[in-house]
């Protein structure tokens, strides 16, 4: 016989059944994942990342801490419960937030579901970082985060980096902008989880349209970037994510430009921005060569953020 056998798992909704504990089913999940080819990109690198993650998440355990649970038995319920998700993760290639309804970014937890991106952003890492915690840094680009009065989120989404901010500068309050009514129904979903409803507004519109003239100290922005022919052979994953939300035009750029020609005429004096744009900073400088982007760095990510300031826009 020529080649190398491997064996294909069967139905999850079935195999789950026969199975014992915790660490059982991590073991056949991993196996039906790596079988599968799945994609991850939304808060895990591995199969086993996401296998952890979606059991513990799946039957309300903490998510750090495995190990502690993995010879527990599984009720029957149970092994439905997670012999359903791991053949959906498999068969429709859902993001496992999306069946398990919860995410986490900078370790807080968020809604999730088809109405919004699977949350993520490097701009979740930077406010936490010495740059802007207070922490005395001396290239910190906000030393004090209570000097921090308001703050712009644009393309909000599920709220996230909105929420993040609003831990982050606790006296800011803070406006998150979005064109999806339906993304902004679960932001308001997650403002409500985090007791943030009195500092945080939830504004529909196209960017800077609902604003009039307002400006703020700092405004953040994940916007969509990605190019048009990324769009197309983008993998299943992230197409059950709304299409509006990542397609940033023909290279990518669309939003980001506007993002840019306006942004200064909504900050205040000494006010900055930090903005997302993916891999393709070397397009963005060709476009705007006199333009000082500052690329910021983070333990996952090489320059995929920029800072600039008010005065720098000019």
């Amino acid at each position: 016989m020529n080649g190398v056998q491997t064996i294909q798992p069967a139905d999850p909704r079935n195999e789950v059944g026969e199975l014992a504990t915790l660490r059982d089913v991590l073991r056949y999940a991993v196996s039906c994942f790596a079988a599968a080819g799945l994609h991850y990109g939304h808060g895990s690198a591995t199969a086993l990342d996401e296998a952890v993650f979606l059991i513990l998440e799946s039957l309300n355990l903490p998510i750090d801490d495995f190990n502690a649970f993995a010879d527990a038995r599984l009720t029957a319920r149970e092994k439905t419960l997670l012999g359903e998700r791991i053949a959906l993760r498999v068969e429709k290639k859902l993001p496992t937030a999306y069946l398990t309804g919860r995410s986490y970014l900078a370790g807080v937890p968020f809604r999730s579901d088809a109405r919004a991106l699977v949350p993520r952003s490097y701009i979740a890492d930077l406010l936490a970082s010495p740059l802007f915690d207070g922490s005395g840094d001396p290239a910190a680009l906000i030393a004090d985060p209570e000097s921090i009065g308001s703050v712009l989120d644009l393309c909000t989404g599920g709220g996230s980096l909105a929420i993040l901010a609003a831990y982050a500068f606790p006296n800011a309050e803070v406006d998150a902008v979005d064109l999806s009514a339906d993304a902004l129904t679960l932001a308001a979903e997650n403002i409500e989880d985090h007791g943030l409803g009195d500092r945080i507004s939830l504004l529909r519109g196209d960017l800077f349209g609902p604003l009039g003239e307002r400006k703020y100290d700092l405004i953040i922005t994940n916007p969509p970037y990605v190019g048009r022919d990324v769009m197309e052979i983008l993998p299943e994953e992230f197409r059950h994510e709304p299409a509006m939300a990542l397609d940033g035009g023909m290279d990518g750029f669309d939003i980001v430009r506007r993002i840019l020609e306006g942004a200064a005429q909504h900050l205040n004096e000494g006010g900055g921005m930090l903005c997302e744009i993916g891999t393709d900073r070397e397009v963005l400088e060709r476009y705007y060569p006199d333009t000082p982007f500052f690329w910021l760095d983070t333990e996952n990510s090489d320059g995929e953020v920029f800072w600039i300031t008010k005065e720098q826009m000019a």
